[in-house]
């Protein structure tokens, strides 16, 4: 793989960043694909399209606003709220979402010249999402080939590791402090720590103190 060319899934947050320079670990030529899909906060973007610059990582961003139309959820409309009922899906689930991201990501990739795909999708610290489950990356993986008769390796290097193993990845990597500080998780557009209170906030303070506590000796 070192010899190889990847495209990386790239939302500008945690987990995507942490692919990103595991990417970068990994293949000797990495670019990264953004999604406009009109997400609650713009500042997604502008968030990933700096650390892409900042990192020498040739940056694509597609417009993806028909999903907007077609999904509206809590991540897609400032006026829903974000909620977690008890055996439903979150409210931020936007139907097709993964779907959609590696079909255009596959064509991209086959354009620039590149065999593997990186996404950031966790199966172990999710939120339910029926497209972050292995199966699906799997499946998607066996009709990216069939469609477009080519041999795409879809990576996960996520998928059966929680948020604080996530922490310990990009400490490994060198990116502990870049990705704590430069990225944007947030449901609420709060780059770095965010605001604390929202769902993605929680999940990724808990995983940081987690690693932190074990990596201090504070657990076996």
């Amino acid at each position: 793989m070192k010899q190889e060319k990847a495209l990386v899934v790239f939302s500008g947050g945690q987990d995507s960043t942490t692919c990103l320079f595991w990417a970068k670990k990994e293949f000797s030529e990495v670019e990264a694909v953004t999604f406009n899909y009109g997400q609650r906060h713009a500042a997604e973007l502008d968030c990933a399209k700096e650390i892409a610059e900042d990192l020498n990582i040739p940056h694509h961003t597609l417009d993806m606003s028909l999903l907007n139309q077609l999904a509206p959820s809590a991540l897609t409309r400032k006026d829903e709220a974000i909620t977690h009922e008890e055996g439903e899906l979150p409210s931020t689930f936007v139907p097709g979402r993964n779907l959609l991201f590696l079909s255009f990501a596959g064509v991209l990739a086959k354009q620039i010249g590149a065999r593997h795909i990186i996404t950031g999708v966790c199966e172990t610290d999710f939120s339910g999402y029926p497209d972050c489950r292995d199966i699906f990356v799997k499946s998607m993986n066996v009709s990216l080939n069939l469609s477009m008769d080519a041999q795409f390796v879809i990576h996960t290097p996520l998928m059966w590791i929680d948020k604080a193993q996530t922490w310990e990845m990009a400490d490994s990597l060198g990116a502990i402090d870049y990705i704590r500080e430069n990225t944007l998780t947030c449901y609420n557009g709060v780059k770095g720590d965010g605001c604390g209170e929202c769902p993605a906030c929680e999940l990724r303070q808990r995983g940081l103190k987690q690693y932190l506590l074990k990596k201090q000796g504070g657990e076996e």
